[in-house]
């Protein structure tokens, strides 16, 4: 049934839709009760789909607070065409930091010191755009520089080539080689 229908009791007249028109067998306080009750049903099922869309989204909210020089992650949406924070396209990342929140600005909004490429952003963020960042030691790599033994050279040079191929692809001469390179054998050749 149509809203228009539930809350007039008749349908629409319009030129794409002629309904008979003539004197209405439901007069008085039946057309009134029937409304009524039609009003009553679309109000608790709209109440009822809107609790279960509540529902749904209560799942997923967090109560998030941070504190002043915590370090966090700050999201930013990719718009297609759109440069956002010195990136654009599809692949960029979708966060950028650690970033540290010098202040709260109110309850909900949060002022980080971004880097200075990005003065043009304003530094102000509500919580929803920001993650918590978690340091942990174990993420950060040692670098340890290869240490060279004697029997290992870091510069590889072909010493001779051992075979020579033309071939022909879409109309075009692809040139092989295979090359015997130093203090390999002839079985390592490319």
């Amino acid at each position: 049934m149509a809203p228009y229908e539930a809350l007039y009791g008749w349908k629409y007249i319009s030129p794409i839709y002629w309904d008979e028109v003539g004197e209405r067998t439901e007069l008085g306080p039946d057309i009134y009760s029937q409304t009524t009750e039609l009003v009553a049903k679309i109000r608790d099922r709209m109440s009822s789909t809107q609790s279960q869309q509540k529902s749904y989204a209560d799942q997923r909210r967090r109560d998030l607070e941070f504190i002043v020089e915590d370090h966090v992650f700050v999201k930013i949406t990719p718009m297609k065409g759109v440069m956002r924070f010195g990136k654009k396209g599809n692949l960029i990342h979708r966060y950028i930091g650690p970033i540290e929140i010098p202040e709260r600005v109110g309850t909900l909004a949060y002022r980080v010191s971004l880097l200075p490429n990005l003065a043009g952003v304003h530094n102000v963020f509500h919580v929803s755009m920001l993650r918590k960042y978690l340091s942990n030691p174990s993420y950060v790599l040692n670098y340890e520089p290869l240490q060279q033994t004697p029997n290992m050279s870091f510069k590889e040079r072909p010493t001779q080539i051992l075979d020579r191929q033309e071939r022909r692809h879409r109309n075009k001469v692809i040139h092989m080689v295979k090359v015997k390179w130093l203090n390999h054998s002839e079985e390592d050749a490319t």
